[in-house]
């Protein structure tokens, strides 16, 4: 009966060597964990970012509805993005606008 109690002993102290080792050194141990805390932190980070990016995105696209466009905002812009003015306007050029 000591001779089992020993072996049984002897198991376990191996056993918990063994996961202990693994836990401390192996590919999913503690440093491991480490590199994962980190990269969750820089994920987090670039999740607010493109949160921030999409509520601006948001913001426009509800601008464009029917409901919310104003359409003397709307001539400025789509004159001064595609350069058309009609024959009867008067376009004036400052001298930031000429240079580009």
């Amino acid at each position: 009966m000591r001779r089992f109690d020993f072996v049984v002993t002897c198991v376990c102290c191996a056993m918990l060597g063994y996961f202990g080792w693994h836990a401390y050194k192996g590919p999913r141990g503690f440093p491991y964990r480490d590199g994962l805390e980190v990269k969750v932190a820089t994920l987090k980070d670039k999740y607010e970012g493109l949160q921030a990016q999409r509520e601006k995105l948001e913001s426009k696209v509800s601008l464009l509805r029917p409901e919310s466009i104003d359409p003397d905002l709307l001539d400025e812009l789509a004159r001064g993005n595609l350069e058309l003015a009609k024959p009867t306007d008067v376009v004036a050029f400052t001298s930031r606008q000429i240079s580009e």
